[in-house]
């Protein structure tokens, strides 16, 4: 509207001036330069505009993302006190004057907020024919609650994650993450996490242990001398390694620490490969069903899919290094935890949203042990089928490998993620946080609109 009017007494300006019948050349050389003047200047101040425009818009890009994450408990006077104080922090043009900052708040047709601001603009040139200022409006929409998220954390627990600071630095970084994740929902159940500890074996619950989706048969001791023995929790794992296996009698199972392991059956898992998917355990089918083990170094009990923040905490907060490395295990039970089944329930996605469904891997070391194998490339070529279902499957899969003890860069962890964007070799334990918040950012950030 005011390049309309500067353009209308430009005209005025020269219609005046070809009325005109007198004067000197002098007068008429002065007279005609104003509006070109006017015209060169115009364009040097809207010029200035269009800057000023564009950190403007930052500006109220970054405003509609803080206030999305408090819009839901705010009143209506202290979301336009925050906006104008949001605003004012970010942007930083010194000589124009912030006019105007408004927002609104909807839940109609899924959750968004709008930012709308006006910034003045002083003139240098127009000011010659009446225009002082230049007012620059624009506006930013974050749009949210039509998309939902689930993030599966399956967190690595041996032994060597006491050693460098690891299992402290973890527990920060997760913490941090959670707080993300739950600034990042509008509502409850906008995002669901599970925490998957593992170890050797992943913690389902002790009292899980009447349940149909456990088999006892290798849940018993393998007797013999040397390391090899003491960690074998298959008969016939311990059958070929000289030992004597005895199996636990049924009334010890009330006193099972929770834990299982690689799904499969007596003849391995190839034949079925239940260890690398998530079809549901049925008890007819024993390859389904998952193996409670004896195994003294049981991690944090899993949790599956919530958003009670407070229980996450403790969860986290409670993790304790022990044992050796089955990161297959780990994924495995951590797929299953945002699908349902077995030891988790998965809340029902509903059709009028989207999802997103992410996996974080995190380990410090190269995987030692399985419930079937004992080689490493055995143990890894199961893992990578399980990495490729995972995929298949449209869930985003992020890997990270901490290591501090000079080992080699896990190849295995390279392909298993979901892109090379989504491996991380961290080479100290502070890493784990500064990694943890990118990816936090990563999948939490919401959709600038426009």
């Amino acid at each position: 509207m005011q390049l309309n009017k500067m353009f209308a007494r430009l005209r005025s300006a020269a219609a005046r001036f070809a009325a005109a019948g007198d004067g000197n050349v002098a007068l008429i050389f002065a007279l005609a330069i104003i509006p070109v003047i006017g015209a060169v200047g115009a364009a040097i101040d809207y010029s200035r505009a269009n800057s000023v425009r564009a950190d403007m818009q930052g500006s109220l890009d970054a405003t509609a993302l803080m206030l999305s994450r408090e819009a839901a408990n705010d009143t209506n006077d202290q979301l336009q006190a925050n906006a104008l104080s949001y605003f004012s922090a970010n942007y930083n043009r010194p000589g124009t004057t912030i006019g105007s900052i408004s927002v609104t708040y909807t839940t109609t047709g899924g959750t968004q907020v709008v930012v709308n601001g006006s910034v003045l603009v002083p003139t240098d040139f127009m000011q010659f024919l009446g225009v002082n200022s230049i007012t620059v409006n624009s506006s930013s929409t974050v749009k949210w609650g039509t998309s939902r998220l689930r993030v599966a954390l399956v967190l690595d627990n041996t032994g060597s994650m006491a050693d460098n600071g690891k299992i402290d630095a973890l527990k920060t970084a997760t913490n941090n993450l959670l707080g993300q994740l739950k600034s990042a929902a509008a509502n409850n159940g906008d995002v669901y996490v599970s925490i998957i500890p593992f170890s050797t074996s992943v913690n389902v619950g002790a009292t899980n242990y009447t349940q149909s989706w456990l088999t006892w048969t290798d849940y018993g001791k393998c007797n013999g001398s040397g390391h090899a023995l003491s960690d074998s929790y298959t008969q016939a794992l311990c059958n070929a390694s000289g030992g004597n296996w005895s199996a636990y009698p049924s009334s010890k199972q009330q006193y099972w620490t929770g834990c299982v392991t690689d799904r499969g059956d007596t003849n391995g898992p190839s034949s079925s490969n239940y260890d690398t998917n998530v079809a549901m355990p049925a008890a007819g089918t024993p390859a389904a069903l998952f193996p409670a083990v004896d195994y003294s170094s049981c991690p944090q009990q899993a949790m599956g899919l919530s958003y009670d923040w407070s229980s996450m905490t403790t969860l986290v907060n409670n993790m304790l290094p022990a044992g050796y490395t089955n990161q297959a295990v780990g994924l495995a039970l951590g797929w299953m935890s945002l699908t349902g089944g077995g030891p988790f329930t998965a809340p029902a996605m509903d059709p009028t949203y989207t999802y997103s469904q992410i996996i974080i891997l995190l380990t410090d070391g190269l995987n030692t042990k399985d419930h079937w194998y004992t080689d490493q490339a055995s143990i890894d070529a199961r893992q990578k089928m399980t990495c490729d279902n995972i995929k298949t499957a449209g869930i985003t899969l992020y890997t990270i490998q901490v290591n501090t003890s000079g080992d080699p860069t896990s190849t295995l962890l390279q392909n298993c993620a979901s892109s090379s964007d989504k491996f991380f070799l961290l080479t100290s334990a502070n890493e784990i946080v500064t990694t943890f918040n990118a990816i936090g950012t990563d999948i939490s950030k919401l959709y600038v609109a426009k």
